[in-house]
């Protein structure tokens, strides 16, 4: 997407823009006011006042705005750089939260089983904000030091486990400005679905759960305006952030020529059985841990398989976007194959093994 990203107004301007004649704000208006934000130059009250505006006027489902806020975001970013050597396609498979299911971490554990299956995935991510356990807890929790992953870490994880965690804390470090008040304010607010957005790697692929599907379409746009190809949302009927195990799931892939194709897709297209969500709920951070734990150690109990089947069709349909499996069907079958050989287990362990190398390395 390319934005002129130079407005005129001040912030004080936009403030009044958006509060008087929202129609006429600008994307450009938005990534100046959010700039201003992160160059210091704004008050608490306009902080506070720009954040509870967006919302209010409907900002976040407007795709040109959501991209223009991920791009401003990105411009600050700090940006990893892979070697020269690292052609092979980066993947991701993240949701935007929000959806009240509080299912276990669906997307977190499909990428550890994605990259052990050979893709190279850079998974961005952070700390609860919407649910008992973000990814960055539950990896935290199992011995990752997330913390020590800085930029000149990115490429070397890759090449040595194909897997890489890009806290969202450290990677975007401009957005510390905005992270007290939207605590403070405690509602949800356009900045809470810029996460897919603004992966700092920019993957080549991924799958990007949505928490509504009314903001499927809107996300898929905002993605292809953004220069994405190869992308997939989707939303569970259910309004999941995730592929259902329930029940059909709606899709919008933007294809290489940035078409977006919108259709539905169901358990029966991975050979899963349906479950109830309510069999895979998440719960404390302590019993995902020892649920992640029997995954890895392929020790599942009865209580375990909807939340098995549940990654399953959520790490096939990353394997099927990203051209790995040919169908649906055979990615479901190679991500089962992959974590009942004990390679997810291999990978996790080195990858938290490298993590506190790096810790222990800069003290």
């Amino acid at each position: 997407m390319t934005i002129n990203t130079v407005s005129s107004k001040t912030l004080k301007a936009i403030l009044k823009c958006l509060a008087t004649t929202p129609e006429k704000l600008t994307p450009e208006d938005a990534a100046t006011g959010l700039r201003a934000i992160i160059n210091g130059e704004a008050n608490d009250a306009q902080l506070a006042g720009f954040i509870t505006a967006l919302q209010l006027r409907g900002m976040g489902m407007r795709p040109d705005m959501l991209a223009a806020l991920a791009a401003e975001t990105q411009r600050h970013a700090l940006v990893p750089k892979l070697e020269p050597s690292q052609t092979e396609m980066v993947v991701d498979i993240v949701g935007t939260g929000g959806d009240g299911w509080n299912t276990f971490n669906i997307s977190t554990t499909s990428s550890l089983v994605a990259a052990a299956a050979g893709l190279q995935v850079a998974k961005h991510g952070s700390r609860s904000s919407s649910s008992n356990c973000g990814s960055a807890d539950l990896l935290e929790s199992l011995g990752c030091d997330l913390n020590a992953i800085g930029p000149d870490n990115v490429a070397e994880l890759l090449r040595r486990h194909r897997f890489c965690f890009l806290f969202s804390s450290t990677f975007h470090p401009s957005m510390r400005y905005l992270a007290q008040t939207r605590r403070e304010l405690g509602f949800p607010t356009p900045f809470n679905v810029l996460g897919p957005l603004i992966n700092p790697v920019q993957p080549d692929r991924a799958v990007v759960g949505v928490h509504s599907q009314p903001l499927g379409p809107v996300m898929a746009e905002a993605l292809r305006s953004l220069g994405r190809r190869n992308y997939a949302v989707v939303c569970g009927d259910e309004n999941l952030d995730e592929i259902s195990i329930a029940g059909s799931t709606q899709v919008w892939h933007i294809d290489s020529s940035g078409h977006i194709d919108h259709y539905t897709i169901h358990p029966d297209n991975f050979g899963v059985p349906t479950h109830p969500l309510s069999a895979a709920a998440g719960s404390t951070l302590e019993e995902n841990q020892a649920t992640l734990q029997r995954l890895l150690n392929n020790t599942l109990e009865p209580s375990d398989v909807a939340i098995r089947d549940f990654v399953l069709v959520n790490t096939g349909f990353l394997l099927f976007v990203s051209g790995m499996a040919r169908t649906m069907k055979q990615g479901a079958e190679i991500a089962r194959l992959t974590l009942e050989s004990g390679k997810v287990k291999d990978l996790f362990d080195s990858f938290a093994r490298s993590t506190r190398e790096f810790n222990t390395a800069t003290e």
